[in-house]
């Protein structure tokens, strides 16, 4: 278990608490999600963010909903029950874990709703659903931190971009979970991460998670990470998901791409650490993986400072995708599989 939990449900309150992951790392600041749209908003403003972690705050997010209904004396319909599943898959539109999540909680709503369950009982059996995803995800992430110890050196020096640790998560982590697991081992590795232009995840949260675990970490640059790689001061990169298609191709955080690509000119291993949860069988490779774009001034402000013209047009990806090959491997809690062979994910 990390130092903290990224989302707790808080059974006496019927809340979900999540840490506010907008503040970090000036403020360790935790709020409380008591109805649908408190979920929502966090998910759509990156209050939780990370893939599994918002597949996760979704599911408990379906249970707001439902309990929305029953305290308002609307009563639990179809309808009803099929908006809340539609509010939520409008959040994001790139990380598959979010769809994975929801999909499963709809399977228990409706046939809940069409065996006639009392409405209490219904909502707990949606609330024990959650619970399991949340469950599943820590345990995944724990066997996937196991399997990726494996390619980790001893005394190795890890370049990582974004942030793939217990903020993305439950709980655990996948890329940093593998950091997790190799510190527990002995490796006595090192960490360098990237900043993470716009929105600065590795800065703000990367480095603030492994300073927490005490795992040794220092801050670049997005623009340095091939300098980094041609002096010899990374060995190997290890990154986070948001959706894997089925030939292999990753989408994550923008910027990987191009780390994958300095990664190959320098013959350096780069993997992909994710639950097969993340891997969307019904996509045969990334051109079909949908890419958010987000809020323009996310690049024309740094924080809260302009650093561009008001007008000017801007682009502002929020993932992209690195090919197959250029990924070394995919590591799961099923194992450690070949990028372009996931079927043993299946």
């Amino acid at each position: 278990m990390s130092t903290f939990q990224t989302l707790t449900w808080l059974t006496e309150k019927r809340s979900l608490r999540l840490i506010d992951q907008r503040r970090l790392p000036s403020e360790e600041l935790f709020f409380e999600c008591r109805v649908l749209h408190q979920v929502a908003e966090a998910i759509k403003t990156l209050a939780v963010r990370g893939a599994p972690a918002i597949g996760v705050a979704a599911a408990y997010g379906v249970v707001l909903g439902v309990q929305e209904l029953i305290e308002t004396g609307n009563g639990i319909t179809l309808q009803g029950f099929a908006a809340i599943i539609d509010e939520l898959a409008g959040t994001r539109p790139t990380a598959v874990n979010l769809f994975w999540a929801l999909e499963r909680m709809k399977k228990v709503g409706e046939e809940g709703l069409e065996k006639g369950f009392d409405e209490d009982f219904l909502r707990d059996l949606l609330l024990a659903e959650a619970d399991l995803i949340y469950a599943e995800d820590d345990q995944a992430h724990h066997q996937l931190g196991e399997f990726g110890v494996q390619v980790i050196p001893a005394g190795a020096t890890i370049l990582t971009h974004c942030n793939a640790g217990a903020l993305a998560c439950a709980e655990y982590g996948t890329a940093l979970g593998v950091m997790r697991a190799a510190q527990a081992a002995g490796k006595n590795i090192k960490v360098y991460a990237d900043e993470t232009r716009p929105l600065l995840q590795g800065s703000r949260l990367t480095t603030w998670e492994l300073l927490k675990e005490e795992i040794p970490v220092t801050l670049i640059c997005d623009n340095m990470a091939a300098h980094c790689m041609a002096k010899g001061m990374i060995d190997l990169v290890i990154v986070g998901a948001d959706r894997i298609a089925a030939n292999g191709d990753t989408a994550n955080k923008i910027g990987t791409y191009s780390v994958a690509l300095a990664a190959k000119a320098h013959n350096l291993p780069f993997y992909v650490a994710a639950p097969t949860a993340t891997i969307d069988f019904s996509l045969a490779d990334g051109s079909a993986i949908p890419i958010e774009e987000r809020n323009p001034d996310e690049v024309r402000f740094f924080g809260e400072s302009r650093t561009a013209p008001a007008k000017v047009e801007v682009y502002n990806p929020a993932f992209d995708v690195t090919p197959t090959t250029l990924i070394s491997a995919i590591i799961t809690e099923k194992g450690i599989l070949a990028p372009d062979n996931l079927s043993a994910a299946r």
